[in-house]
């Protein structure tokens, strides 16, 4: 029996206004039945190319929230539609049906989906992506590059949780 090959995709960016911010990581975790592996594209390594290099073969995308910001984010910034490419579902609406509103984070907690990095969140991924462009701060990255990675990793356990 093939599977479908899911991808769960979260952007870090450098605020929430497309026109005048730069995505800094695309975060894309692919899950091939018990194969999963992380992909994760930063800086200027983000163009339409490797993208849907990342996505391809990807049956169906997951975000959450993707539907208002992750997906019309790299539209704007990146020129690839991933919505008509690809076929898309954001978990937030199922979280909405489940009466669990809120960030990610909070249907995280509402749910028991464990988290290492814990006191991380959007505002502190903008700080630590200008400490790593401005001094070079290899930790800095890698605290980001690990957030977003449980990111991606945490949307599949929602997924399974909802659906």
């Amino acid at each position: 029996m093939s599977h479908l090959i899911e991808a769960y995709l979260d952007i870090e960016t450098t605020g929430l206004s497309p026109s005048d911010c730069e995505i800094t990581v695309v975060g894309i975790h692919l899950c091939n039945g018990d194969e999963a592996k992380c992909v994760q594209l930063v800086g200027n390594d983000i163009t339409s190319k490797s993208i849907l290099e990342a996505l391809k073969g990807v049956d169906i995308i997951y975000t959450y929230n993707g539907q208002q910001f992750d997906l019309p984010f790299i539209h704007r910034r990146v020129g690839i539609n991933l919505a008509e490419i690809f076929s898309h579902h954001d978990l937030m609406y199922d979280c909405w049906k489940n009466n669990l509103y809120g960030g990610f984070k909070v249907v995280e907690r509402q749910l028991g989906i464990a988290r290492a990095l814990t006191e991380m969140n959007g505002y502190q991924a903008v700080r630590l992506w200008w400490r790593y462009v401005e001094s070079f701060d290899l930790d800095a990255l890698n605290a980001l590059l690990a957030y977003n990675k449980e990111d991606v990793v945490n949307l599949r356990i929602l997924k399974e949780r909802l659906l």
